[in-house]
């Protein structure tokens, strides 16, 4: 029996490094089909989805602004790097029957279309999945900050960050065996405490547009259904509830 997902409309905001596996660097086609599976499946079930992916697999416009690099240069360089993520991710959806949309904020119509707010709601409406390449189209903001924005003009429900752990820790689980694990947590907790989810602007985005965050992890094949279907674990970052 089918379970109806908890959110009609959903922003699934994914890291560049989890396109490349467990390599060092570049996609990894066999893990890149993999995530179009889980997304086409959340689609069949009944989720408007729309995507932001990072660039970090290829290029970190702060990495290379710290190397002397010009920093808008950099991150420039980085937009670019998202949209080869865009363009392999809506490859792989296409490969396997979802219709699917590439929409840059930089404009580049030979590959992609421009980002258009009102068309790529009616790419949603129709059941296609959205993926927001080249962030902002300015240098100085991260793609989180481009998952939270594109969340409010989508008028999504919820952003699902796909992570490599199953929530919000008080440290790096990996190195810290006494992380503690949070099953919610407020915005203003993770901006005061540090901990991490998302940059201080995608929280303040988020929070002032009463988005809720929900933190999980992308390694289990299937997990995205399961976090729509509420049987995932995750951490959920929301307004304090009295």
């Amino acid at each position: 029996m089918a379970t109806t997902p908890k959110y009609r409309r959903l922003l699934l905001k994914l890291s560049g490094e989890a396109l490349m596996g467990t390599a060092a660097f570049g996609i990894d086609t066999a893990v890149v089909d993999g995530l179009a599976r889980d997304i086409k499946a959340a689609v069949e079930a009944g989720t408007e989805l729309a995507v932001v992916v990072g660039g970090g697999n290829i290029f970190r416009g702060l990495q290379g602004a710290a190397k002397g690099m010009d920093r808008g240069t950099a991150d420039y360089m980085g937009m670019l790097a998202t949209v080869m993520n865009a363009l392999a991710l809506g490859n792989a959806l296409e490969r396997i029957g979802q219709p699917v949309t590439v929409m840059s904020a930089i404009p580049m119509p030979t590959v992609c279309e421009n980002f258009v707010p009102q068309r790529a709601r009616r790419h949603l409406d129709r059941k296609r999945v959205v993926i927001f390449a080249a962030g902002t189209g300015n240098p100085f903001f991260t793609t989180d900050t481009t998952a939270a924005l594109r969340a409010a003009e989508m008028g999504c429900q919820a952003i699902a960050k796909a992570t490599n752990v199953d929530g919000v820790y008080s440290a790096d689980p990996k190195k810290d065996p006494n992380a503690v694990r949070f099953d919610t947590v407020t915005f203003d907790d993770v901006l005061t405490k540090r901990l991490g989810v998302m940059d201080a602007a995608a929280i303040a985005l988020a929070r002032d547009n009463g988005i809720p965050i929900l933190v999980f992890s992308i390694r289990e094949p299937g997990n995205l259904q399961r976090l729509l279907s509420g049987q995932a674990r995750a951490t959920i970052v929301r307004e304090r509830t009295i």
